[in-house]
């Protein structure tokens, strides 16, 4: 006689799809940390340019989360796209503005929608780009 829900005999436990270490590292995540180290060995870390709201960005990298903020550019010229390299019109390119420390600042340019402009880059251009603004210092508010 089988349980017709999950095809087990009664009284056995369905198939779990998530391990000790998954739920441990969604739950108590400083406890996942002290025991297994700051990744998951067979995962790499979260990676990505994402949109948020007024046309901010937020760049993903792991535990590690950088705002971009956008600036009126000035002057008529074409800009040069830092992640994947292609040269754009004022309006198919933004200028950013992310917060690195307490006093400095690092202003990059993107291609307006990043979607393609990721795809065209590669996930080797954005970790690089990752570097270059990660680990952000502290600020610290008196």
């Amino acid at each position: 006689m089988s349980d017709s829900r999950h095809g087990q005999p009664p009284g056995s436990q369905p198939p779990s799809d998530h391990s000790v270490q998954d739920l441990l590292r969604e739950l108590f995540p400083e406890t996942h940390r002290e025991l297994f180290g700051e990744r998951h060995p067979g995962r790499p870390p979260t990676l990505g340019l994402y949109p948020v709201a007024d046309g901010r960005l937020a760049l993903v990298h792991g535990d590690q989360l950088a705002e971009f903020t956008p600036v009126s550019p000035r002057g008529a010229s074409a800009l040069h796209c830092d992640l994947c390299h292609h040269t754009r019109s004022r309006s198919e390119a933004q200028l950013y503005r992310v917060r690195v420390g307490e006093r400095r600042t690092r202003y990059l340019t993107l291609c307006a929608p990043t979607a393609p402009c990721q795809g065209r880059a590669g996930p080797r251009a954005l970790a690089s780009l990752a570097d270059r603004i990660f680990p952000i210092e502290p600020v610290y508010n008196d």
